[in-house]
């Protein structure tokens, strides 16, 4: 079985350790700072020989280079996101694989938080790693796409199998449930998901990995097509772009 390790790094960042306990080879999804992630690999007795970068801010990327001088890893990104990316051993675009062991990682194009940002999906695992396109209750803010292009992102998302479980590259939970609640108050699931994520948080445990059947029971940004939501928004004959920009902006100006 696949074994992922969570790693808070930074104020509120996640990156993952990804083992193949088969093959004993393992990778890194983004590197926000060096120094948890080398305790964690020396823990365990690991060595790091892949890392995927899915997209260029610095809070996934400026811990790579001690990385790249203790491990020596090979390094994948986005081929649209090159010239912004740290040099790249491997570019890779949606339909691609980025393997570790005997998992494949199927990669998508998830534009809209940033142009070239990428996510990874493995079937067998039944995981997939989002970082900041789909997130816990939210989605990224549009810094450089459009509401259009992050709604079509998040469809190709929606699509996976229900089980699969998301890892995403922040802990915005709590302030992401306080805006859920506010736009859908009576959604009971919601409500018992926010009180699993206020006992997390008080015990300082990762509300990650969640299930997208759960995301979308939950996540207004993946409820845009549900008659109720657009009600609440007086949003009825409004097309689904429409209500997720609506909620989009919403959220970048709650307080």
């Amino acid at each position: 079985m696949l074994n992922i390790v969570i790693i808070p790094c930074l104020q509120d960042n996640y990156a993952y350790l990804i083992h193949d306990p088969k093959s004993q080879e393992t990778a890194l999804i983004d590197a926000p700072e060096h120094k948890p992630i080398i305790s964690e690999l020396d823990k365990r007795g690991w060595k790091l020989q892949k890392i995927l970068l899915t997209h260029h801010h610095m809070d996934h990327v400026s811990g790579l280079e001690p990385l790249l001088k203790a491990y020596n890893p090979i390094v994948f990104g986005a081929e649209r996101d090159q010239e912004r990316l740290p040099s790249l051993h491997f570019k890779l675009k949606e339909g691609d694989i980025f393997n570790v062991g005997e998992y494949d990682f199927l990669v998508y194009d998830v534009s809209g938080h940033t142009i070239g940002h990428i996510a990874v999906y493995s079937q067998l695992a039944e995981v997939m790693f989002t970082a900041d396109s789909l997130m816990a209750l939210g989605c990224g803010r549009l810094f450089e796409g459009s509401a259009e292009l992050m709604w079509q992102s998040l469809n190709k998302l929606m699509a996976l199998p229900p089980a699969t479980l998301i890892y995403s590259g922040h802990e915005y939970s709590e302030k992401n449930l306080a805006f859920a609640i506010s736009v859908e108050p009576e959604n009971k699931a919601l409500v018992i998901r926010g009180e699993t994520i206020r006992e997390n948080c008080k015990s300082r445990k990762p509300n990650i990995p969640n299930s997208l059947a759960v995301e979308l029971e939950t996540n207004p940004f993946l409820r845009v097509k549900e008659p109720n939501l657009k009600k609440l928004l007086n949003m009825e004959t409004s097309s689904n772009t429409e209500v997720f920009a609506r909620l989009r902006k919403m959220r970048d100006n709650f307080s």
